[in-house]
C-alpha cells in the first residue's frame, strides 16, 4: 500500500509505504505527483516512510519504479535535491549504507521517531 502523506511543507512530497505495494498504486498514488513536480522545474524533496511490514514491490509496481528510475528519473538527475528514508526496520540503515550513494541529490535514514525532523531536514536544503 502507498498512501501520500498530508501536511507537508510546500515543495515536500511524502508517501507512506506499507504491506506489498501494487502497480495500480504505484501508478495511481506515487507516480502522479513525483513526475508532476519533475515536470514543473521544481527540485525535488521526497520523504517517504517505510513500514516495517513493508512487503516490497509486486513484480508490476517494480517494473514500473524500474521504467520511471532509467527513464524520467535519470533524465531529471539534477532535479533531485534530498530524500529522508524514515524507518525502523534494520533493513533500510544497511541498504542506504550500502547503496545511498546510487540515490541521486541528498539522502538520510532517520528512525520513525524523527519523521517531524527527517521533514524539516527535507524541507531546508540549506540545513546540514
Amino acid at each position: 500500500m502507498i498512501e501520500e502523506l498530508a501536511d507537508l511543507p510546500d515543495g515536500v512530497l511524502g508517501f507512506r509505504f506499507a504491506g506489498p505495494v501494487s502497480r495500480e498504486e504505484y501508478l495511481g498514488v506515487f507516480l502522479p505527483p513525483t513526475k508532476a513536480m519533475l515536470d514543473s522545474g521544481r527540485k525535488v524533496r521526497l520523504v517517504l516512510v517505510i513500514e516495517n511490514d513493508f512487503g516490497w514491490f509486486q513484480p508490476g509496481a517494480f517494473w514500473e519504479d524500474l521504467k520511471f528510475g532509467i527513464g524520467p528519473g535519470i533524465a531529471h538527475h539534477s532535479a533531485w535535491e534530498r530524500m529522508a528514508i524514515v524507518s525502523d526496520a534494520d533493513w533500510i540503515r544497511h541498504a542506504m549504507s550500502v547503496f545511498g550513494w546510487m540515490v541521486p541529490g541528498e539522502a538520510r535514514a532517520f528512525p520513525a521517531a524523527e519523521l517531524d525532523g527527517a521533514t524539516a531536514w527535507v524541507a531546508n536544503p540549506e540545513a546540514v
